[in-house]
């Protein structure tokens, strides 16, 4: 009885690794032919920093076009790029363009000048799909959804021209800019 119950034991685990289809791991840890030409076109900048201004600030918020804006693109590997952004002496931001789970995230990291993370960091979201090999989209996403109350339309767009001349930075609040800053990528400081 034991034998006979130790077969269909056994025979029913085999039939049932055997039927299941084999993951393709490679598909699900591959970026889109477009957001890896955005990464790569990110990480041709690496090394080099910019100047920037502010270019649009929605009515009732607080301009920044009074600061000096510059982005340093530091750290360039195969799944990720980082781009320390500084508003004058502010130096809490660092923008974060992530491979994870074989899609291409964006995140806002906001630390003290100690180091130490701040309450709201690391907010953003996963590009939507739509975007090409020099403008992308990052809906806000579920972490982002919790941390940052409100404001449920969020989104982010990151956009280079073609010829790679003007690095732009956007948020939307409901599919309406509410803030914009360009850099200027011809002239490297």
């Amino acid at each position: 009885m034991y034998r006979l119950f130790f077969i269909a034991l056994t025979a029913a685990f085999l039939f049932t690794a055997c039927g299941q289809a084999p993951r393709d791991t490679e598909e699900e840890t591959q970026l889109s032919a477009e957001e890896r030409a955005f990464l790569d076109n990110l990480a041709s900048l690496c090394g080099q920093s910019f100047r920037g201004e502010e270019t649009f600030m929605a009515d009732g918020r607080d301009s920044w076009a009074h600061l000096d804006f510059v982005m340093h693109v530091t750290l360039c590997e195969e799944d990720r790029v980082l781009i320390p952004f500084h508003l004058s002496d502010d130096t809490s931001r660092t923008w974060m363009f992530l491979v994870e789970d074989g899609r291409l995230r964006f995140r806002h990291d906001h630390r003290y000048p100690d180091g130490t993370p701040e309450t709201y960091t690391l907010y953003g979201g996963y590009s939507d799909g739509k975007g090409t090999a020099y403008a992308q989209y990052f809906p806000k996403d579920e972490y982002s959804r919790e941390l940052l109350e409100g404001h449920f339309g969020r989104e982010w767009h990151v956009v280079m021209d073609e010829e790679m001349t003007t690095f732009s930075y956007r948020l939307l609040y409901d599919g309406d800019i509410v803030f914009q800053a360009d850099f200027d990528l011809t002239e490297p400081i």
